[in-house]
């Protein structure tokens, strides 16, 4: 079964215990707008323990807020007790629920389009707030008070950007005020939270448009205000016609999001990268004889885009892999002049083809200069794996054969030889073997 037919047979068990269950919000959105929905989420009057009991696979993932898993094949499916939210004391949760009536329900929901539920069995839309209407228009509506539902989870302001990039609709002209005036309320949420929502809004689709509209709204500068301080840096003209730093970072989210229209997903770490590559250009910024300079920005923005990456709890592995795309963001445009040895140093790196994607979106949102990107890609290209990647030709056992005894001069003597075999001026153990008798006579 597919999922949606599995999460129909959801619902038909609880129509047979007597409840009403329903398809609800995201899934509902996507289905009238004919896009495969990512999950099923399935709304109902039945409580979390007539839910357990009529279903053999459970997971109590939220009883308190009535939600239940219900495991069928294998796959999740996340049943909710139609639910009235008490106050929101924190910006993030209710302080309490009670079980309530389906119009109750939607009553509670974000916006407008997520707040439609529907009927598998009658094929039929429940739209109690104009959710469809608004889907016509192209419009994220916060349902009813959008101050109020943003007053009840902070992190709505940042999910209405998501939406309206990536479903390329306009926020409501409401629904945008109460986000502007609310903005600096967002941080009352944890930062993981936070990072979670910008992460999607990075990796899912329309990442410029998303952080144009953080902008407009205000929701930037208190989530980025080292993005914010890039707003009229001047660049050199001859490399960056674009503009400034803001405007170029800018751009490069537009090409960024040409490969995820083209692709599956990108990837977090060159998200990322891309954001934040330029991160340390005002902290950097000279100028000389009418020159403008950014000297270590580089260094000074992996540290920085280190520093910011930890604010929003992603994972070490990605800010890692960041800091280094940041660091080496310029490192390619020395490869031609690089020794061969170097050169299949670099291009055996882990990490270079993100590495090589960044520079490749960077050079088009400036001036389009790929002549470093290409030099490495043809060069990738020439150079078998074997010869980016060789086999040691000897190592330290091999010199305690030839008499010599482990220490400081081991580490000395194998880098050499991996450097000569880098550069071809030797190939095969014996050679190897050779060199070093030459070149440390016993």
């Amino acid at each position: 079964m597919s999922q949606k037919e599995k999460a129909i047979s959801v619902i038909k068990r609880l129509r047979e215990k007597g409840y009403e269950a329903y398809l609800a919000g995201g899934c509902v959105r996507d289905y009238l707008l004919r896009k495969t929905p990512q999950d099923y989420d399935i709304a109902t009057e039945a409580k979390p323990e007539a839910i357990q009991e009529i279903f053999p696979k459970t997971i109590a993932v939220g009883t308190q807020f009535g939600v239940i898993l219900v495991i069928l094949d294998g796959d999740p499916f996340e049943v909710a007790t139609f639910r009235h939210d008490g106050p929101y004391l924190d910006g993030r949760r209710p302080s309490h629920v009670r079980f309530a009536t389906m119009q109750e329900d939607i009553l509670r929901r974000d916006f407008t389009i997520n707040g439609m539920m529907y009927d598998p069995i009658a094929d039929q839309v429940i739209d109690l707030v104009g959710g469809r209407e608004d889907l016509g228009r192209r419009l994220v509506r916060a349902i009813g008070d959008p101050r109020e539902r943003f007053r009840e989870d902070r992190l709505r302001m940042a999910r209405a950007v998501r939406f309206a990039a990536s479903l390329g609709f306009t926020i409501e002209e409401g629904t945008f005020r109460a986000i502007q005036e609310q903005a600096p309320t967002i941080t009352q949420i944890s930062w993981e939270r936070i990072g979670d929502e910008v992460t999607r809004i990075l990796t899912e689709g329309e990442a410029r448009r998303g952080f144009q509209l953080l902008d407009e709204t205000r929701l930037l500068q208190v989530i980025f205000p080292e993005i914010e301080a890039m707003k009229g840096v001047d660049q050199s003209p001859d490399f960056h016609p674009e503009g400034d730093v803001f405007v170029h970072t800018l751009l490069t989210l537009g090409h960024l999001s040409q490969i995820s229209n083209l692709e599956s997903q990108i990837s977090e770490s060159l998200a990322y990268g891309c954001l934040l590559h330029d991160i340390a250009k005002p902290a950097c910024v000279k100028r000389e004889g009418g020159r403008i300079t950014f000297y270590g920005h580089s260094e000074k923005g992996a540290e920085m885009a280190v520093e910011i990456l930890k604010r929003l709890k992603r994972s070490g592995a990605v800010w890692e892999r960041v800091a280094y795309l940041v660091k080496h963001h310029l490192r390619h445009t020395q490869a031609p002049k690089m020794r061969l040895s170097t050169l299949k140093r670099f291009l055996g790196e882990e990490g270079i083809e993100e590495l090589l994607e960044l520079t490749r979106i960077d050079a088009l949102s400036a001036n389009g200069d790929l002549r470093y990107y290409h030099f490495c890609k043809q060069k990738m290209a020439e150079l078998k794996h074997e010869e980016i990647h060789p086999e040691p030709l000897l190592r330290g056992k091999d010199l305690i054969a030839m008499g010599f005894s482990p220490g400081p001069l081991f580490h000395t003597i194998l880098k050499e030889i991996e450097e000569a075999q880098l550069e071809g001026e030797i190939q095969t153990r014996e050679q190897a073997v050779e060199w070093v008798t030459r070149q440390y006579k016993r």
